[in-house]
């Protein structure tokens, strides 16, 4: 009779993940908001990690949860097979697409719905075969990080670590209302202070609408104030605000017909920034598949302005570490 020896069962991922997390963000709470997961569950994940390993990686006390010194020690060993996760991950994507002919494009609703068309419209005949994910800022940038995407697009701020970026367009978000909204009627500008106060309509936290808003209040000297509505499309916001009682935050991409066919109206402003910049972005170290190359070429044809062309940043893959 042949014998086999078995391995130690191997920590799930999903379990460094969370130990991460905690050092990264300081505390169980913070950690379970970042990663979209009930207090409750981390804290029992945490638990079943500390039972597998044998070590206590946390100190628990009313002042907080602090990494232990062994715990200190395997995040650094987490971090390590979590970017080797990663890698793995990303790999596997590139060769799917160089055998198949398929690419996967992760894109923020905005860019998915308003610019990909377009791009997708002007590829050659024979083009691989684009598998497009429609997502928020937030998630575009861990589809890409974890190898479910091959590019992405994202609209908000924010760059993730491990990723690099381009920029390939810019944007504006407006303030709209409904005709019969009092701001509609307005012969004035609106000022931060009245913005941050406002019933307001916005996309949920993640997207890069929400994020641009937020960050220029901020910079303002106004944030945030009042607790907006969130809906999770633009669809969605567009039916609220018609409704006539909120005011809603809006790419001018998604709303250039509803204020021709004057069924919302733009709101005037002043003193907030809302200009935002449009950006492709990939995983640092991971070499990037033809077909990602091919439609990252394109897009950056068809989106480039003299100051892309200055600076070098027609290389589809040049960012602005590559040519600062």
């Amino acid at each position: 009779m042949t014998t086999h020896s078995v391995g130690p069962r191997r920590t799930p991922l999903g379990a460094l993940e969370l130990l991460v997390a905690i050092d990264a963000h300081g505390s169980i709470t913070s950690a379970a908001q970042a990663l979209g997961v009930a207090q409750p569950s981390l804290s029992s994940g945490l638990r079943r990690l500390e039972r597998q390993t044998g070590l206590t990686l946390v100190t628990r006390s009313s002042a907080g949860t602090v990494l232990t010194d062994l715990g200190r020690r395997v995040v650094g060993r987490a971090r390590d097979v979590l970017a080797a996760s990663d890698a793995f991950e990303g790999e596997v994507v590139a060769l799917r697409s160089e055998q198949g002919g398929r690419l996967t494009v992760a894109a923020s609703m905005t860019i998915a719905e308003y610019l990909v068309p377009h791009w997708l419209a002007a590829r050659p005949a024979g083009a691989a075969v684009v598998d497009l994910a429609m997502a928020n800022s937030r998630d575009v940038m861990e589809a890409v990080l974890h190898g479910r995407a091959d590019l992405g697009f994202i609209e908000g701020p924010d760059l993730a670590d491990g990723l690099r970026a381009r920029t390939i367009g810019h944007d504006t978000l407006l303030i709209v209302a409904a005709p019969a909204h009092p701001w509609a009627q307005l012969h004035r500008a609106v000022g931060a202070a009245e913005l941050a106060g406002a019933p307001l309509v916005l996309r949920e936290a993640g997207s890069g609408t929400r994020a641009t808003f937020e960050r220029a209040l901020e910079a303002a000297g106004h944030p945030l104030v009042s607790t907006p509505a969130q809906l999770g499309s633009t669809a969605a916001v567009k039916s609220v605000v018609q409704g006539g009682r909120s005011v809603a935050v809006m790419s001018a991409l998604t709303v250039s017909a509803e204020l021709a066919l004057g069924t919302l109206c733009e709101v005037q402003i002043e003193g907030v920034d809302l200009r935002r910049e449009l950006r492709m972005v990939w995983a640092t170290g991971r070499q990037p598949a033809p077909a990602a190359r091919e439609l990252a070429a394109l897009v950056v044809g068809l989106t480039h302005d003299d100051r892309a062309a200055e600076s070098g940043q027609r290389r589809p893959f040049a960012s602005a570490q590559d040519t600062a």
